[in-house]
């Protein structure tokens, strides 16, 4: 147990930090941005105290928002996905979430990449959408929304695959 809570300490900070010194920086073409500290809401154990997942995941947005100075956007959108999670897990992997045998390393692509693109992609949505906070500039949300998560859904499935262990 004191392991796993140590790895997804380390994870919680790392992601931080990643995103803090690095990621936050990239600006490609002006309005496409990496957020990959998402990762950590997106492999959480599934089968965690919900309440605990909530505070974390507020903790983590929070923490991201004092960095960047947003105003508590990252912390609505982290609340956002990790309340949505769920719902996104049984559309995502069926019977393996109902039986509580999700293992993000033993997954098919296919099913990863649609949880992780819904979970992406939702985040973007809220996170724009409580930045621009202006309904007459729809195509601009739905813009940095769609190109920030495909980078993002592009740099979290190459993370999870150099960073996972290996079956043999």
């Amino acid at each position: 147990m004191n392991n796993i809570i140590s790895i997804h300490t380390i994870r919680f900070f790392f992601l931080l930090l990643f995103q803090v010194l690095i990621f936050n920086h990239i600006n490609f073409l002006g309005y496409i941005n990496p957020y990959i500290y998402i990762l950590f809401i997106i492999l959480f154990p599934i089968k965690n105290d919900r309440s605990t997942f909530l505070i974390l995941s507020f903790l983590l947005g929070l923490a991201i928002d004092m960095f960047q100075d947003s105003g508590g956007m990252h912390a609505a959108a982290s609340v956002s996905i990790a309340y949505a999670r769920p719902v996104i897990l049984r559309f995502a992997f069926g019977v393996q979430y109902e039986n509580q045998t999700v293992k993000f390393h033993n997954l098919e692509f296919g099913s990863k990449l649609t949880y992780f693109t819904i979970l992406t992609l939702l985040h973007h949505l809220v996170l724009f959408s409580l930045e621009i906070f202006n309904m007459s500039r729809i195509i601009l949300v739905l813009q940095k929304t769609l190109f920030s998560g495909i980078f993002t859904i592009l740099l979290c499935i190459l993370l999870t695959t150099i960073f996972s262990k290996k079956k043999r």
